[in-house]
């Protein structure tokens, strides 16, 4: 980039090619710059996000989540904003001089516990599925750097999808006890 602004001082005409060849390249690398810094946000923020629920997770599990366990950890990782808000409300209602004092951070809390748990009902949040034994040992094993988020393989966990998969193990389970009662 310093290389870029000395070649474009030594230009002599703003309108030159060379000089519209150097603007075209500086442009090129700051979109560049731009794109890499929104992928490392995003993979911060999913970072976060798995080592939440990395920490929610017995130490001593070695078996994958049953399809309710997860649902139950979802609900809480939904609820995790609850005390803040509370502490908040209470800080408002003490004093009615400083009442908009932390409506900024109350109306973020807010707008992502909503968008999350529309995320959650409808299309699904980006999560890895904790019900499948490979995934949760990957998430076990992860040293917890957001590098390494991009090798996890995400899913969109729904309300729908875990419905789906509760059903599937009661009909394992129930064909399974119908069968060792036939044998």
């Amino acid at each position: 980039m310093v290389n870029l602004k000395r070649e474009l001082q030594k230009c002599k005409h703003p309108n030159s090619r060379k000089t519209k060849a150097l603007s075209k390249k500086a442009r090129r690398q700051n979109n560049k710059h731009k794109q890499r810094l929104g992928h490392a946000i995003k993979s911060n923020i999913l970072g976060e996000k798995l080592n939440w629920f990395r920490e929610r997770i017995e130490s001593d599990r070695q078996t994958a989540l049953t399809p309710e366990e997860f649902e139950q950890l979802i609900n809480l990782y939904l609820k995790r904003f609850d005390k803040e808000l509370e502490q908040i409300s209470l800080k408002q209602s003490i004093s009615k001089s400083r009442n908009k004092q932390h409506c900024v951070r109350q109306d973020v809390i807010r707008t992502t516990i909503e968008r999350e748990s529309d995320e959650y009902r409808k299309g699904g949040i980006e999560l890895l599925n904790l019900c499948d034994s490979l995934k949760f040992k990957a998430l076990k094993d992860w040293d917890g750097s957001a590098i390494n988020v991009q090798h996890f393989k995400i899913d969109l966990i729904s309300q729908n999808l875990l419905r789906r998969m509760k059903r599937e193990l009661e009909e394992n389970t129930v064909g399974e006890s119908e069968n060792k009662t036939k044998n």
